[in-house]
């Protein structure tokens, strides 16, 4: 089972010509709302690939709360930890520019209430994939990975978004994920040995003992192991928005290795899935459904 605990939002989209400068009103062509939130998004994402998800999380009681779980309850995710609070559902608010690059600020609401003691409503047992972001708080990251490593789960990490007072923990994690920005930051952060970036991520894992991930848009994505570099390519896709490419990345990586798949190959088709939810407008709306992934993976080795 993929098991997430994490944030839930209901993202407000409005697409414009060309992305704002500081201070800077520009004209937007279309506004939308849709589900989001980086952990409901990878518990969707995990869930359309295939696999059995359960959610851990908050909502308000206010009336995003529903929009913000439709398609996780569409989609067959186990809602039933996710609790009501009396902050107002999270929400995200999203400027897409015509090339599909986005600016997003968010309001966490009720994800600041996920806290430590939440994480026993996740079941966690040997074999499970616990997926965790950082958008609710970093305590309640900390414990679940603390939570995953005693029930002899998989943790997953993806720094997004990337907090320095989050190097201290990472070591607790089996598999963390970045992008590349992200990653730089983080090697900043802990002083990490090397001159490019394939060397600081050897520092990283040599420092904290776990597999890093890092996510390159266009070019794919790299790793390293203890023992190992690994390089996978993406599909060349035209994308029309990026919002929630690296959610959709995460969950179908969390979801290919609680199928038991090595690590090259759950990449590969986190890496596919990720192009694929860049060519459609929104970030739950877009994520593809496995046999989409498989379709264009067959397509790219024929």
């Amino acid at each position: 089972m993929v098991i997430v605990i994490g944030s839930i939002n209901l993202d407000m989209i409005t697409t414009v010509g060309r992305l704002p400068g500081p201070g800077e009103t520009v004209r937007g062509e279309r506004f939308s709302t849709a589900p989001g939130g980086k952990g409901a998004n990878q518990a969707l994402a995990a869930a359309r690939a295939g696999a059995s998800v359960r959610m851990i999380g908050a909502v308000g009681t206010d009336p995003f709360a529903a929009e913000a779980l439709a398609l996780l309850k569409e989609g067959g995710v186990d809602l039933s930890a996710v609790k009501s609070t009396a902050e107002p559902t999270g929400v995200a608010l999203i400027l897409v520019g015509a090339d599909g690059e986005n600016m997003i600020a968010v309001a966490p609401g009720a994800n600041d209430a996920v806290t430590p003691g939440d994480v026993a409503g996740a079941g966690l047992a040997k074999g499970d994939v616990l997926l965790l972001q950082h958008e609710i708080p970093l305590e309640t990251v900390t414990a679940a990975l603390e939570a995953a490593r005693a029930a002899g789960a998989l943790g997953v990490l993806n720094i997004a978004p990337f907090a320095a007072e989050a190097v201290g923990f990472l070591g607790k994690a089996d598999v963390v994920v970045a992008n590349e920005t992200e990653f730089d930051l983080c090697a900043a952060a802990m002083s990490l040995d090397g001159t490019d970036r394939a060397q600081r991520m050897r520092s990283f894992t040599e420092r904290t003992g776990c597999v890093i991930v890092v996510t390159l848009g266009a070019e794919g994505v790299i790793a390293a192991t203890a023992d190992t570099d690994v390089a996978v390519p993406t599909i060349p896709v035209k994308p029309i928005d990026t919002v929630g490419a690296g959610d959709t990345f995460c969950g179908y990586l969390g979801a290919a290795l609680a199928e038991g798949r090595p690590l090259e190959a759950a990449l590969g088709r986190a890496a596919a899935a990720g192009a694929l939810a860049c060519l459609k407008p929104g970030a739950q709306p877009a994520i593809p459904l496995r046999a989409d992934v498989e379709s264009a993976l067959a397509n790219a080795t024929s």
